[in-house]
């Protein structure tokens, strides 16, 4: 079915505000194309230095250009639960390239931090920013002009995304995105809530929260809650960087397995080299940048995607702004319920229809582009498929199911959970900002209530600890913006939050900062635009002003006396605390050139020279 109207419109906007851009993008990748790679006429230096750990049959093949060499740019590190299956993965795709007439060379690493680690802590700060760093790492470990194309090893929050801007920045390259998986289900995400409350509340100890923890987070996996990395996951499927049925199948299974050997021999077939060359460059368009975000609103995913979506366009030569996801928004039905917005995981999601299914129901109801390229070859109805492994142990897709198994994981588009998306826009006279209320009830979407002003979450936290913020509240957590201080997911006063919510108190939270895909539960008004550091009316805000955070109407404003308002000076921090320590000396240059969040809170300037 062709696309809707609503769909084209808002497609057309985002092709004609992008056109002069996304016109020098292609040339560029045109002109790279054209370069390389040109293995035989390297220096002999060059090429000895490139193969000299390589097999003798494999310098024999990277000797001339006839033998496609797949870059494998890898997150391995077994710290991380979902990177940790990635240790077995180089020597699966060299197997697999060499089995295709190929040759696989794990091109480099790149860094890949946990939030769920840093989680409260100053590492936090490094975060957002470990997103450009891990795409300057790509360009890195791709910038040896050796590789006809390259498979990404990645799932995690910040990971993902700058794996995809890295790639982009060689967009002559065909890529292929590998997932590890998630791990099995473990203790019952609502479960672990209950206990973080607790602990907030002081009902249980250290031991039993930990305990708890545990039996949640248990094994190599991505975790199991649809936060940034399972919305990654979904997001590489649905525009088409994945194989068909790749996102969530449990890691070191046959079929795992199987799929990853599959992911190195396609990357091998979509090369120059042969007659199906798919380069990342155009794959990566408006339409599929459409497509994953009406991905991520049919599914609830993570508010974190208002950035990170923003940078990957912006690495296309693409332009688009939280108007577009608004837009969007109001069009696509929310047709998935995985915890923070259910009490199904994301194991429970694939075994109710998973990607097929939900791809297939939004290509019906005309909510996304089919005719898009992707790295299997297809448009995107080639993702209706699942695979399965056959009797030989080789893969089959299968049509994926026409009828959901599980009715209250995952609806068909005539029957969804709400009639719109889970994320809303909101804007007044504190900026702009987005709210994540898939998981919000709709009775806690309106909160008019006095602001308490905060400049850390630790404040907060104090605060709630002391007893200071028994009554309805609007907590201001400010100076939690790109230039302040990264920007760090705000994750950790959910469960305060939550516990004076659950008293009947109306609550609501406003800060410049992030909060986790996982979160939901509290209405936020989140990256608000411009930040306190950089002058946003966020800094204007004073104890005891009255703050409507209006989801309905999509509002966010700072009920004070215009002309008093007008009148006011912006509030100060002492950001030097946030300049030194874990790491955070290194990235001052980072601080200092991020760009706002609606640009995706970002150090690049792509585009800006068209």
């Amino acid at each position: 079915m062709s696309p809707r109207s609503d769909i084209l419109a808002v497609t057309g906007r985002i092709a004609a505000r992008s056109a002069r851009r996304r016109q020098a993008y292609l040339g560029r990748i045109a002109q790279a194309r054209e370069a390389a790679p040109r293995r035989g006429t390297l220096a002999c230096g060059n090429l000895a230095h490139a193969f000299a750990a390589c097999s003798t049959s494999d310098k024999r093949a990277l000797a001339g250009d006839v033998v496609p060499n797949l870059a494998i740019v890898t997150a391995y590190n077994d710290m991380l639960s979902a990177h940790q299956p990635f240790e077995r993965f180089p020597e699966l795709i060299r197997r697999a390239a060499h089995e295709a007439g190929g040759v696989a060379q794990v091109a480099g690493g790149v860094p890949a931090m946990c939030d769920g680690v840093t989680q409260g802590q100053s590492g936090m700060e490094l975060s957002l920013f470990s997103r450009d760093a891990i795409a300057m790492a790509t360009g890195i470990a791709l910038s040896h002009a050796m590789f006809d194309a390259a498979v990404y090893l990645g799932v995690c929050d910040k990971i993902v995304p700058g794996l995809l801007i890295g790639a982009l920045a060689f967009g002559h390259l065909p890529a292929v995105f590998v997932p590890a998986g998630p791990m099995p289900s473990g203790l019952p995400n609502d479960e672990k809530a209950r206990i973080r409350q607790l602990y907030a509340e002081g009902k249980v100890g250290r031991a039993e929260l930990l305990d708890a923890e545990s039996q949640s987070y248990h094994g190599p996996g991505t975790c199991t809650f649809y936060g940034t990395a399972n919305s990654n996951q979904m997001l590489m499927e649905i525009m088409g960087l994945h194989l068909p049925g790749a996102s969530f199948v449990n890691p070191n299974t046959p079929l795992r397995d199987a799929l990853t050997g599959a992911a190195a021999r396609r990357a091998l077939a979509i090369t120059a080299l042969g007659n199906e060359y798919t380069p990342v460059g155009e794959v990566v368009d408006e339409r599929a940048i459409v497509n994953g975000i009406v991905g991520l609103h049919a599914t609830g995913g993570s508010t974190n995607h208002t950035l990170h979506l923003v940078a990957i366009a912006r690495a296309a030569g693409i332009e688009i702004t939280w108007d577009d996801f608004a837009a969007l928004s109001e069009v696509v039905p929310l047709l998935a319920r995985i915890y923070p917005n259910g009490r199904a995981d994301v194991n429970h999601f694939q075994a109710a229809g998973g990607m097929g299914f939900l791809i297939g129901e939004l290509l019906d109801a005309g909510l996304l582009h089919e005719d898009v390229r992707t790295v299997w070859g297809t448009g995107l109805g080639g993702y209706r498929r699942e695979a399965r492994l056959a009797p030989d142990g080789g893969l089959v897709w299968v049509d994926a199911a026409r009828e959901t198994h599980d009715a209250d994981v995952l609806r068909p588009a005539g029957a969804p959970f709400q009639p719109t998306g889970g994320l809303r826009l909101l804007a007044g006279n504190l900026g702009r900002s987005v709210m994540k209320t898939s998981a919000v009830k709709p009775d806690r979407q309106i909160v008019e209530a006095p602001a308490r002003v905060f400049h850390s979450q630790d404040e907060l936290i104090a605060a709630f600890k002391a007893g200071a913020l028994d009554g309805d509240v609007v907590a201001v957590v400010r100076f939690q913006g790109p230039k302040a201080n990264g920007m760090p997911e705000l994750h950790k006063l959910t469960p305060s939050l939550g516990v004076l919510q659950d008293r009947g108190h109306a609550v609501a939270l406003v800060t410049d900062g992030r909060m986790s895909g996982a979160s939901g539960k509290v209405p936020a008004a989140i990256h608000v635009t411009p930040e306190a550091a950089d002058g946003g009316a966020i800094a204007l805000v004073r104890d005891g002003d009255v703050i409507r955070v209006d989801a309905a109407a999509g509002r966010l404003d700072a009920l004070v006396d215009p002309a008093e308002w007008a009148a006011r000076s912006p509030a100060t921090a002492d950001l030097s605390g946030n300049a030194q320590g874990t790491g955070r000396e290194l990235f001052a240059v980072f601080r200092a050139t991020a760009g706002p969040a609606e640009a995706g809170g970002g150090i690049f300037p792509f585009g800006g020279e068209a």
